[in-house]
């Protein structure tokens, strides 16, 4: 099932939905009947992005059309905010490749802008050479409305690193998902993500690593909270193929569910067939700690403000992986704002 083919066939039928394994918690199926007529182009000012200040060039793929495509030279240092717009009611679908070459360097600003009831898909192909170094900022604010899938596939060298964070307030639909070929030969994967999800959201991180060679590392933690009826999903498969021996991976998931009604998913999985490994998942869902709580207020802090301080706390441990310092000040105050407002 194909999100990209449904919407340029506008074939509802050919949606991943509940029947799906990979989807059933985030059926796109039973959800959408008939696929929207085609995005019309976006017009007018947009403003400026959440990264802008902080990049050397600023692509903007407005209801899938746009440039998509940005190669980093060998030896070179680069700095890119890569916005997604979407507005009005429709669909589109986009596509953005990524190369970056031996010894080279990305950062990549990726923000998810939405307005209105869209049905959005984007696809992304990641090639990172040897010696080669990225780290991928995903900030996704889209429309409470909007219906967005976002996938991305990496393919590394050995002796590549690749850095992700994907931070999330969710939409109707949203779906970001993360497949890496992994080579070992001493390659390193930093896989992270944050979700806060409030009122009716849905938000699914999903996340395929397929380890194939010896000498590969890959560290992974999200975090989320949810409240009110909001609903998280969280998927990480980390495979260690057969002769892959001496990988060391390790995933954690944690969250917090605030209100009776908010709900979170969570299916991590270790496929392992080979040997000589190291690796461990983790999961944990659950309330606020009461005792954190009840200390906080007879400090005299109200109890809103205590609830957002114990949230910020909670995920502050994967922001503060996130290497690139502005963007954690961007990060820092997006969070805040959610939280606290």
């Amino acid at each position: 099932m194909s999100v990209a083919a449904a919407i340029k066939s506008r074939d509802a039928a050919t949606l991943p939905g509940k029947r799906d394994e990979d989807w059933r918690w985030t059926d796109l199926r039973g959800l959408i009947r008939a696929v929207p007529e085609p995005s019309a182009p976006v017009t007018g000012d947009l403003g400026a992005g959440p990264f802008d200040a902080l990049a050397d060039e600023v692509i903007v793929v407005g209801n899938g059309v746009g440039a998509a495509h940005i190669d980093v030279l060998p030896g070179q240092t680069l700095a890119v905010a890569l916005r997604i717009v979407s507005r009005g009611d429709g669909a589109h679908a986009a596509r953005v490749s990524v190369s970056v070459e031996a010894g080279g360097s990305l950062i990549l600003f990726e923000s998810y802008e939405g307005e209105g009831a869209y049905l959005s898909q984007t696809g992304l192909i990641f090639n990172v050479g040897g010696g080669a170094t990225v780290e991928r900022i995903v900030l996704a604010a889209d429309s409470a409305d909007g219906v967005t899938v976002s996938q991305a596939e990496i393919d590394l060298a050995p002796n590549a690193a690749y850095a992700q964070t994907t931070l999330t307030s969710g939409a109707r639909r949203q779906r970001l998902q993360t497949t890496v070929n992994h080579p070992g030969g001493h390659a390193a994967l930093r896989l992270d993500g944050v979700y806060l999800l409030a009122d009716k959201r849905h938000a699914d991180l999903t996340t395929v690593v397929t380890h194939g060679g010896v000498d590969g590392v890959t560290t992974q933690l999200t975090k989320g909270v949810v409240r009110d009826q909001a609903r998280g999903v969280f998927q990480g498969k980390i495979i260690v193929a057969e002769g892959a021996d001496q990988t060391d991976a390790r995933m954690g998931h944690h969250a917090l569910v605030l209100s009776d009604r908010a709900e979170v998913d969570a299916k991590p999985e270790l496929e392992i067939y080979a040997d000589d490994v190291a690796c461990a998942h983790g999961n944990t869902v659950g309330a606020l700690d009461g005792d954190a709580l009840f200390y906080a207020r007879q400090r005299g802090i109200p109890e809103l403000e205590a609830r957002a301080m114990l949230t910020e706390a909670f995920i502050g441990q994967v922001v503060d992986r996130m290497e690139h310092e502005g963007a954690r000040h961007v990060i820092r105050a997006w969070a805040t704002e959610r939280l606290r407002g």
